[in-house]
């Protein structure tokens, strides 16, 4: 014990003397301060080589990031040279344009994915419409485009109309009939589930109508249907979706069953009544300043919209539904009278009763035959008393109009000749309106609004007149009108031309149309041929009208 005592209480040493040590030379501290300095070396020596690397990889990106190389983008082979906008950037990639690039710019950030020659621009600050940096879209006004539906199909009347406003022709096919056509092998490679429409373009076909219409609707990028920003753009592509799952969903819900087409159940019906209540309270709401969805313009989401609710207001939208949406009814009147809308859908007549609904009882099958057994003859019943009989409804008063006597001039027919004239409408249109009119059974009226110096906001103007023109609804069937909006700057003027069957303005319009007391009304003197050419110069909208440019033309028809 007392050993393993001894050698506790020795001081540990790794430096003294053993046998299997090496001398010490020097001082008695010399061997471990020499070791310590020498760890202190290798430790320094680790960091600089750090920094060094670190500093070369530094002055690496910063030359990579401001010598990179440009290299532009291959043109299409269509055998023609395609020179880039003046202002704007060329295009630039980086590394192998088979590898998954990523190259961020100060305004925008692209990808150029594996297999692509032209990057995808994500975040874009530029405006749209804008031209597609890097591709070049091929002229479809070279190509034929034919779409594949009846032609009487709301769907295809998006893409129609969108067509009008960007010039581009879209043919129908022909011969198409549901059931068949899209029943063939080659409609099936086209839309493996068989729905109508589909766009049979130079490149492929398109199917869903609102990818279609947008399509179309890119056709002309100065065009601004698709908007003039990158914001215009999101909200138009916003009251896309709020037309197609809000509104369209829910009308057809309602309308269907009521034509027949799906059976009806009555919860269900009150479950998409109040979701196009819900809808048109926000859409009210939206439009109480606006003339337009989006901007001041009509845009695809314009389109869209009135395109869905055209056949509904056919069938389900009466006025006394719609009445409660002021603002609505004045978007939607405004937005079919406009002559490309008119031309396509052609004229609407809103319902004046909801459809009753369909009977579902089928008749009952009648029993085979049997022979009759022969029965004791009952007696007589006596006769009862003959129920009292029900008052018969009173016929509606006809309007005073309707009792005048018949005029040569068809007011329909004239209606029509306008609509339907897209050249010379000097030559045809004006000239019919004079071989047709009837002193005698209608008469000319000229409008000025007394208040035009209140007129200094172009869209609260333009919302007036438009309003003005849905409260004359009354009279649709005894009357054509022409409002002009006039002037590049504010007041905006505000005159109309009228023509009411009869010889003066009807009554019943001057008694429940309020607005009719806002305007100052002169009838035209045909013996004045100042007077009869600005009649033929309001119903061509003749620009500059009485030397000032038109802000805006609405026709009431």
């Amino acid at each position: 014990m007392d050993e393993f005592s001894t050698e506790r209480s020795k001081a540990w040493n790794m430096y003294t003397d053993s046998p299997h040590s090496p001398p010490q030379t020097g001082g008695d501290g010399e061997g471990p301060w020499k070791n310590f300095g020498t760890s202190m070396n290798a430790i320094s020596f680790g960091f600089v080589a750090t920094a060094v690397l670190i500093s070369m990889f530094l002055i690496m990106a910063i030359f990579e990031h401001l010598f990179r190389p440009n290299v532009s983008f291959p043109l299409p082979q269509h055998g023609t040279t395609h020179s880039l906008p003046e202002g704007s950037r060329p295009m630039q990639k980086l590394a192998n344009p088979q590898s998954h690039v990523q190259a961020a710019y100060a305004s925008d950030f692209s990808v150029l994915m594996p297999g692509h020659q032209y990057p995808t621009y994500i975040a874009h600050s530029a405006p749209l419409p804008c031209s597609r940096e890097g591709a070049q879209w091929p002229s479809h006004q070279q190509h034929n485009c034919i779409i594949h539906a009846g032609s009487h199909n709301k769907n295809v009347f998006k893409t129609l109309i969108a067509a009008e406003y960007v010039g581009v022709e879209i043919k129908m096919a022909e011969n198409f009939q549901m059931g068949v056509s899209n029943k063939t092998p080659e409609f099936i490679k086209m839309n493996p589930i068989g729905k109508v429409p589909v766009l049979e373009t130079p490149d492929g076909p398109i199917f869903e109508s609102n990818a279609i219409a947008r399509y179309v609707a890119s056709l002309k990028p100065e065009s601004s249907l698709l908007g003039s920003s990158l914001i215009e753009y999101g909200q138009i592509e916003q009251w896309i979706d709020f037309s197609t799952l809000e509104l369209d969903a829910n009308l057809r819900g309602w309308a269907m069953p009521r034509v027949g087409y799906s059976p009806y159940i009555k919860p269900a019906e009150e479950s998409y009544i109040s979701g196009v209540k819900r809808g048109l309270g926000a859409l009210n709401t939206h439009l109480a300043s606006r003339t337009f969805l989006v901007g001041d313009s009509v845009t695809l989401a314009d389109i869209i919209m009135t395109c869905n609710l055209a056949f509904k207001f056919k069938v389900v939208l009466t006025k006394s539904f719609t009445s409660e949406f002021p603002h609505f009814e004045r978007y939607f009147w405004t937005m079919v009278n406009q002559p490309k809308f008119s031309k396509i859908i052609g004229e609407i007549q809103q319902t004046e009763t909801v459809p009753p609904i369909p009977s579902a009882k089928k008749p009952e099958a009648k029993p085979k035959s049997e022979p009759k057994k022969e029965e004791a003859p009952k007696p007589k019943p006596e006769p009862e008393a003959a129920p009292e009989e029900e008052e018969a409804p009173k016929p509606k008063a006809k309007n005073p109009l309707d009792l005048l006597p018949p005029s040569p001039m068809v007011l329909d027919d004239w209606k029509r000749l306008y609509s339907n004239t897209k050249t010379n409408f000097r030559e045809v249109a004006i000239k019919g309106f004079w071989d047709m009119y009837d002193p005698e059974g209608y008469s000319l009226w000229f409008c000025n609004y007394k208040y035009n110096d209140e007129n200094t906001v172009s869209f609260v103007t333009m919302n007036k007149v438009g309003g003005f023109l849905q409260r004359m609804d009354l009279a649709r069937k005894y009357a054509f009108g022409k409002m002009l909006i006039i002037g590049n700057e504010p007041p905006f003027k505000v005159k109309g031309l009228w023509l009411f069957r009869g010889t003066e303005i009807p009554k019943f319009v001057m008694d429940e149309c309020y607005d009719m007391e806002l305007y100052e009304w002169t009838k035209v003197d045909l013996s004045d041929e100042a007077q009869k050419e600005r009649v033929n110069q309001m119903i061509e909208d003749f620009e500059p009208f009485e030397g000032e440019a038109l802000l805006d033309a609405k026709c009431f028809k």
